[in-house]
């Protein structure tokens, strides 16, 4: 099956889910490509950690290394978060000829476009949803939702367009008027089969970058901004850690960072008194070995995507006490500190250097097997693609059917 994707922004480089589930289909058998934006126009917010030079370079090394080929589409610009294209995104997506295409974004200017066209395409479309409430803000929200609930969900509806929400709220019911019973529910993870832990790996890593077997390796591998607390880590590393069991203590720092706020948390680090190793920010695939080397993973505010990977490589993680995180941590697989507390993260991490090895092995186990239970994206990606599958045959036997 030829499965083409529409998303408005997609980075090779990057972990987001549409990189993942291509890649799974190319995996399943399929042809699969996706057709995005160009980059020169998209918000620097969205690009500026990856960067965007070398980027037909990086669209070609995705390709080899995953099957899925990227076509960029010009664009006018963004507004809202919502790419507005130039002209062409449709006509380069018919030529494609698909078997089915996943628009990604039910509320997107984009998938709008899709979703009123939808009785004359010569191919059907199966839509997803990111959205959660919190997050839109726009100021015209209401009239989107008022017009989107008269002009746009009646279309779903009466086309019976299959609509996949990634996250467990009620977004499209409560905003956008379309009943949640018509719609399917899959979540996001990883690919266990590729995040997992490795002994042979751990240890080329260790030897390739000058780390000893027993040093306690402590990676954080994401943005070093205010959102994902670069500055309190900074803060919380700069006096020495000392050990509680005669191991040397190591740091990790996968990341770059940007602006005033970046140049004061690499003024702190260069001063901190921990023997600290930085490397710039890494394709998701290039974070394997990083996972597989390190013993424990930090998250010094909120968390981020890169936990599903973190504890598929059996890494204990280090975050802060908030719901989300309570809640992923109810398994043994994971250490809790106090939001904003420099005193108690540096405790909770002495605490987990200190920790017996049996114990510690087990937190790494439970980790991995909350994964793999619950987060495993192999079977979740099969499911995508089992209503792919679906919305195509029905729409080859209604096209027949007209004959």
């Amino acid at each position: 099956m030829r499965i083409v994707h529409v998303e408005d922004f997609i980075h090779p480089d990057a972990g987001y889910q549409v990189n993942l589930l291509a890649r799974l289909q190319v995996r399943q058998g399929h042809e699969v490509i996706v057709v995005t934006s160009e980059l020169d126009r998209v918000p620097a917010h969205l690009v500026q950690f990856f960067g965007k030079d070398r980027l037909r370079e990086r669209d070609e090394r995705f390709e080899r290394r995953t099957g899925v080929r990227i076509i960029r589409v010009p664009l006018w610009g963004f507004y809202s978060g919502r790419a507005i294209y130039r002209p062409g995104l449709k006509r380069v997506v018919d030529g494609l000829r698909p078997d089915v295409a996943m628009v990604h974004g039910e509320d997107t200017l984009m998938g709008i476009g899709f979703i009123l066209r939808a009785a004359r395409l010569d191919y059907p479309i199966v839509l997803d949803c990111h959205m959660v409430e919190m997050a839109s803000r726009n100021r015209l929200r209401g009239a989107f939702r008022w017009l989107y609930r008269h002009l746009v969900t009646p279309s779903i509806l009466r086309h019976q367009i299959p609509l996949i929400r990634v996250v467990d709220v009620d977004f499209v019911e409560k905003c956008l008027g379309i009943p949640l019973s018509k719609t399917v529910l899959l979540g996001f993870g990883t690919d266990t089969d590729a995040f997992k832990p490795d002994r042979a790996g751990r240890a080329a890593f260790r030897q390739a970058h000058g780390f000893a077997e027993d040093d306690f390796l402590v990676l954080y591998a994401g943005k070093l901004d205010v959102e994902k607390g670069g500055a309190f880590l900074a803060e919380a590393l700069f006096r020495r850690l000392p050990s509680r069991t005669g191991r040397r203590i190591r740091f990790l720092l996968v990341g770059n960072t940007i602006g005033p706020y970046g140049a004061a948390v690499e003024a702190t680090l260069e001063h901190s008194e921990n023997a600290i190793r930085r490397f710039p920010t890494q394709a998701y695939l290039d974070l394997l070995p990083f996972y597989q080397g390190a013993d424990l993973a930090l998250f010094p505010r909120q968390c981020s995507m890169s936990f599903f990977e973190a504890q598929a490589c059996g890494l204990p993680v280090l975050f802060e006490n908030n719901e989300v995180n309570l809640q992923r941590s109810r398994f043994g697989n994971a250490m809790l500190f106090e939001p904003g507390d420099v005193a108690d993260f540096r405790e909770q991490l002495a605490r987990a250097e200190a920790m017996a090895a049996g114990d510690f092995a087990a937190m790494g186990a439970a980790a991995r097997r909350l994964i793999v239970e619950n987060y495993d994206y192999v079977p979740i990606a099969q499911k995508f693609t089992d209503i792919l599958e679906e919305s195509a045959r029905r729409f080859q036997g209604s096209r027949e059917g007209r004959r």
